[in-house]
């Protein structure tokens, strides 16, 4: 039987999508910038969700600036409903900083005069844009042909056997655009779009099965399976305690040579082992003399002479 090729499994996918989901069509009173910032929210979750945090930050904000310079706690919080509200924030901050650096304003209005290819490697450029980001800007805002993929929809697209492994870790759908028509690409987007957040939410779960098997009954081998769990480190040994300048380190150093001068033979002492020797007596020194000091004016110093050196003068007989 012959291997069927990536357009056939791609029109086997879309059969199942458009039974399980219905088109979202996309809103025409927006801005490229307001455009932009759904696409951040939208990448991974409902459409409901990511239309409800977006006038959240409208209605709770006083401009854009003001969400820019917020922190990504503070946007967390508001990006709760969605199913990756931490990198949901990141990636509008992101893109927020991005934009204000560029033109020092909140308004791309300017890139719809220019060809379709020269704005979208701007997007590229914008620090936060993911392709989804610009792939669904492209799409909805500027009017060109280039079908949104999140990251849930990439795993079935792997799953069913349309993409390979290094398309997959690229994060590409090739020919995907030529299967799908340009009129139709904002509502088979879409549906492909929830298909991939239901997939992206839970891929290990009894849902994504039925949904995956059903576009590829032959696909139970290359379903997601979950990572097992890893073993529990080992017990590290901890760090000696000091105690009054010593550690218990030491203490079982000491220990541990004690134990062995115990099991070894005691050595003989020095003074069993050589014998006594004879030491001779030192030879005393002769004191030293000290030097009187000189009277003051005289050259040589004066000697006391001896008490029994004088001689007694004797009478003449």
């Amino acid at each position: 039987m012959p291997t069927p090729n990536r357009a056939s499994l791609i029109n086997r996918l879309l059969k199942v999508v458009k039974k399980h989901y219905k088109p979202v069509p996309a809103p025409k009173d927006r801005s490229l910038f307001e455009h932009l910032v759904f696409a951040c929210l939208v990448e991974n979750s409902p459409h409901d969700s990511a239309e409800q945090v977006l006038n959240t930050l409208k209605d709770d904000y006083f401009d854009w600036n003001e969400v820019r310079v917020s922190t990504h706690r503070e946007l967390t919080e508001v990006t709760k409903p969605l199913v990756d509200s931490s990198q949901a924030a990141e990636r509008l901050k992101q893109t927020l900083h991005s934009v204000f650096e560029g033109v020092y304003q909140f308004d791309l209005e300017a890139l719809k005069k220019q060809n379709i290819g020269q704005s979208a490697k701007q997007l590229h450029k914008l620090n936060g844009s993911t392709p989804f980001v610009v792939a669904y800007v492209t799409q909805t805002a500027l009017g060109g042909h280039s079908i949104p993929v999140n990251r849930g929809l990439l795993i079935a697209m792997h799953v069913v056997g349309v993409i390979s492994d290094g398309e997959f870790k690229a994060g590409t759908v090739p020919g995907l655009e030529r299967v799908v028509s340009k009129s139709k690409g904002i509502e088979i987007g879409s549906q492909l779009h929830q298909l991939g957040v239901d997939i992206g939410r839970n891929p290990y779960g009894s849902n994504a099965r039925k949904l995956l098997l059903e576009i590829d009954p032959k696909c139970k081998d290359r379903l997601p399976k979950r990572k097992p769990p890893q073993p529990p480190a080992p017990p590290t040994r901890p760090a000696p305690v000091a105690v009054k300048g010593k550690t218990t380190a030491a203490k079982a150093d000491r220990k541990k040579t004690g134990a062995k001068a115990a099991a070894a033979p005691p050595a003989k002492s020095k003074k069993e082992a050589t014998p006594p020797s004879k030491k001779k007596p030192a030879a005393k020194r002769p004191a030293k003399t000290k030097k009187r000091p000189t009277k003051a004016g005289s050259k040589t110093p004066t000697k006391k002479r001896p008490a029994g050196s004088k001689i007694a003068k004797r009478k003449p007989k």
